[in-house]
């Protein structure tokens, strides 16, 4: 179902920039205040806990995330990996155009491997997101 949201041009600049340039390992986005677009909130590098603690307790994030891990008898991976973070606390109208936009960032954002849909901290722990991703 698309909802619409637009996506702000900056939204794939960064993702480009994650991609080619490796400057970053962690992107979030977030809706804009009157949620009609998908906007770039904070970029980094981030450790996997560091990404955690910034996740909102109350507010929905979209997240790049270039996953990193070690593969017995293949050496460490990496897997761009897109997380929807819609967490319980989240206003019901905030829910409903996240949930629908999910689709809108997924078909704008070419390359990502793995697709993740959370809503508490146990489904985006590290072995979680590395066995998904194996």
């Amino acid at each position: 179902m698309s909802s619409g949201t637009a996506v702000e041009d900056s939204v794939v600049q960064a993702f480009q920039e994650l991609k080619t340039k490796r400057t970053v390992n962690t992107i979030f986005y977030r809706l804009s205040d009157d949620l009609s677009t998908i906007i770039p909130d904070t970029k980094g590098t981030w450790t996997h806990d560091e990404l955690l603690d910034k996740l909102p307790k109350d507010e929905p994030r979209f997240v790049v995330y270039d996953l990193a891990f070690t593969k017995v008898g293949e050496g460490v991976r990496n897997r761009v990996t897109l997380i929807s973070w819609c967490p319980e606390g989240t206003k019901i109208k905030q829910r409903m155009v996240h949930s629908s936009s999910y689709d809108t960032l997924k078909n704008t954002l070419d390359g990502i491997q793995v697709y993740i849909q959370a809503t508490d901290l146990s489904d985006v722990e590290y072995d979680e997101l590395v066995s998904r991703a194996s």
